[in-house]
């Protein structure tokens, strides 16, 4: 009777499960959910919290390594973990990247003992930061950072990107990417600026929604995917003071407005997990808030994967943030407020903790059911169920010649050409350099933090054959053609007058500015400034008279308004990855035309910073938009032509066509972005003087022209007005495509 009763209660999960809206993509499946059911219904309290439990591989592995020493495993501690707390999943690397025959070891101790040694020999999902590739492999293809990839404008390029790293991190044995940042970078201070895609809403959400793409495929479990992780969920790239990990204060018009779209968009496109944002919104630590974590992200988007917490920020409710009176509060706080699954990282207190509060009936068992139900979801759809084990036949690929290409094509479309007087550039071949500046010769600089160690930083563990500034100069303009001296580094005068005597004797200063590597918190800066030595250098250089082509490898776009008259050419190298040298120098001798622009509004000034959808009361009375260069700026070898705009609304099907021509007016082939900007003349709250709708990039043979097609929806039109609802008010929109504008009238289109 008792079994009858079971299966009576599982045939009805299924059916209500069947009848609600599944989230878009995720193909959840009946046979999936069946085994979830029967695999909970044998589960003690205590194996589910396991699963809920996440440590970093530090708590299971030898102490006091040091770089290039090899991972050892602590197998007692390893047992401990999987067997007596029944941890459900562990992260990181180790504090250095290793090697693929490492991760193998690694993977494959975890997993022995996790499918063998327990009762009902559930796998351990393994969670990595791949934010651009597989950057904590060794040798793996490291890819420009996610603001020089949204530069490209290129759909495909991002997805195949996302696609390699999903690759060679399951060569590695490790089935999920704590990855896409869905974040809006609207802050240039905040550290973590280079990991979005930039600063406008709509580029991220369609970008983001190719890494996810890329990442899961149409089936995660394939043995070359994995699983997505949309973080910070939500607001944590609007910090008040531009630092890390500090708060913000969104009204919830523009929380929904700017900051969540991506997130939907990426949730609808079948992202499995979402990681959560470290700091506060509004006074609340979102790791403690229910409307955000269970209202807005699971009921109102129909999430159906799994919330992880970020970085022992459970805790942090009590140690921190002062809102949980005692450790077990702030679990009791987490999960209710809807975490599934705890980045502890460090020892078992979360799982102490909550056993305590279900045991107390402080928290109900279904909350921790629908917690596991979740977890256990995204492993069978992850396919760890049926192979918890590195796939070593992937290795075969791993940082092949393709993949490289993949790279260089996404470096070469990504770098972006802000100025060129007179034509500067391309350069000819057999000219005399001086290649100078404290990013000149070193390869961490031009990937920034998550790149081998957590800050970017241990030079030693870039891979030899990539080239730097320099090396990749000396192999474009001839060895002999080429002068190096650092001149200076950050913060510091290393030999400045030695190196502008050099100078004299070249034709050509390549002088190479920016950051050096950070990540996370100790990337916080108090002035957006460049660092005063490097404006000095730079200033000192102009005056001998030689052309100065500056380029500048940074996270952020650093104030360079000092200098920018004096400079010949500008190029924006962002962190353009392990290719990104041998792009630029492509670029400079006219190889390769560049094609990148903008993904965000370059500030002229440290402080008023200000976006280019900004308000029109910004651009009133004695306020100006003074940028250094707008979002979307990106200068080419060739021009480009705009004609013929033609905008057809059809109110019944709820779209408007949009077309225009574009030609190739100059003498190269080359690539452009056709944007396409929405202004909406008049709301119930102010509207944005203009924003991106859509955007499309295509090449052009010299004197040959395009049509290029967009199609605007319902959801284009929309904002959210003054009660918060999402509404299309009726009346005048403006289209802009190239500088071409066409005016319409939108009456009856409903969302």
């Amino acid at each position: 009777m008792r079994k009858i009763s079971l299966l009576f209660f599982i045939i009805i999960s299924v059916l209500v499960f069947i009848q609600a809206k599944p989230q878009q993509d995720l193909n959840i499946k009946e046979d999936i959910e069946l085994k979830i059911d029967a695999l909970l219904s044998k589960m003690t309290i205590e194996e589910k919290i396991g699963q809920m439990t996440q440590i970093t591989l530090e708590v299971v592995s030898a102490p006091d390594r040091k770089s290039g020493d090899k991972l050892v495993i602590d197998e007692e501690k390893l047992r401990e973990a999987i067997v007596k707390y029944n941890v459900g999943s562990i992260l990181n690397t180790g504090n250095f990247a290793n090697s693929l025959d490492n991760w193998h070891e690694i993977i494959t101790a975890i997993q022995d003992i996790a499918t063998k040694d327990t009762r009902l020999k559930i796998p351990v999902i393994y969670g990595i930061d791949a934010i651009h590739g597989a950057n904590y492999t060794l040798g793996a293809t490291i890819f420009p950072q996610s603001f020089a990839l949204a530069a490209t404008r290129n759909k495909e390029i991002v997805k195949k990107g996302a696609a390699v790293t999903a690759y060679e991190m399951k060569a590695s044995g490790i089935p999920w990417d704590f990855n896409p940042v869905m974040d809006i970078g609207r802050e240039p201070l905040w550290p973590r600026f280079f990991e979005t895609f930039g600063e406008d809403p709509y580029l991220a959400a369609i970008l983001g929604e190719q890494y996810v793409k890329g990442i899961q495929g149409d089936d995660p479990s394939k043995p070359e995917k994995g699983a997505a992780c949309l973080k910070h969920y939500v607001g944590y790239s609007a910090p008040n003071n531009g630092k890390d990990r500090t708060p913000a204060w969104i009204p919830e018009r523009v929380l929904r407005d700017v900051f969540l779209p991506s997130f939907e968009r990426a949730v609808k496109a079948g992202a499995l997990t979402v990681m959560v944002n470290s700091s506060e919104i509004n006074g609340i630590p979102v790791h403690s808030d229910y409307h955000l974590l269970t209202e807005i992200l699971k009921e109102e988007m129909n999430f159906q994967g799994f919330v992880v917490s970020d970085w022992r920020d459970i805790i942090n409710l009590y140690e921190r943030d002062r809102v949980a009176e005692t450790p077990e509060e702030a679990v009791r706080m987490a999960v209710m407020a809807g975490i599934d699954m705890s980045m502890v990282p460090f020892n078992y207190t979360f799982y102490d903790h909550l056993l305590n509060l279900v045991n107390g009936g402080k928290v109900p068992v279904s909350r921790i059911d629908d917690a596991v139900r979740r977890i256990l979801r995204v492993k069978f759809l992850t396919g760890i169920f049926e192979n918890p084990y590195p796939i070593k036949s992937l290795a075969a690929n791993f940082a092949s010649p393709e993949f490289a290409k993949i790279n260089k094509s996404a470096a070469d479309e990504a770098i972006t050409l802000l100025k060129n007087d007179n034509n500067i550039l391309p350069l000819k071949k057999g000219a005399k350099f001086l290649v100078t500046g404290p990013t000149a010769n070193k390869l961490s600089v031009m990937n920034g933090g998550w790149s081998f160690v957590w800050q970017g930083d241990d030079e030693s563990l870039y891979p030899a054959e990539k080239n730097t500034m320099l090396e990749a100069m000396q192999i474009a303009a001839g060895n002999e053609n080429v002068v190096y001296s650092e001149g200076v580094d950050f913060s510091t005068d290393i030999n400045m007058k030695e190196t502008i005597e050099k100078a004299k004797d070249t034709d050509y200063i390549l002088l190479c500015l920016g950051e050096k590597p950070y990540c996370e918190t100790p990337g916080n800066i108090g002035d957006l400034n460049l660092d005063r030595i490097q404006l000095d250098f730079a200033n000192e250089l102009a005056k001998t008279g030689k052309p100065v082509i500056l380029v500048l490898f940074e996270g952020r776009p650093r104030v360079i308004n000092q200098i920018v008259d004096d400079m010949s050419a500008i190029i924006m190298g962002y962190l353009p990855g392990l290719e990104g040298a041998n792009s630029i120098a492509d670029i400079l001798f006219g190889d390769v035309n560049p094609s990148g622009i903008l993904s965000f509004t370059y500030p002229k000034f440290p402080a008023g910073y200000t976006t280019y959808d900004y308000k029109p009361m910004e651009e009133y009375d004695q306020n100006h938009f003074t940028p250094q260069w707008v979002f979307g700026y990106g200068l080419s070898y060739t021009t480009f032509e705009y004609s013929d705009l033609k905008v057809a609304v059809d109110e019944n099907a709820g779209k408007i066509d949009v077309a225009v021509k574009v030609k190739n007016t100059g003498k190269r082939k080359g690539k452009v972005t056709a944007e396409l900007f929405l202004t909406d003349l008049v709301g119930s709250v102010s509207r944005p003087v203009r924003q991106l709708k859509g955007f499309e990039k295509i090449e052009l043979e010299p004197e040959t022209e395009s049509t290029v097609h967009f199609v605007l929806t319902a959801g284009d039109l929309a904002f959210h007005n003054r009660e918060n609802k999402k509404v299309i008010e009726p009346g005048d929109f403006v289209i802009n495509v190239g500088g071409l504008e066409e005016k319409v009238r939108i009456e009856n289109i409903k969302l």
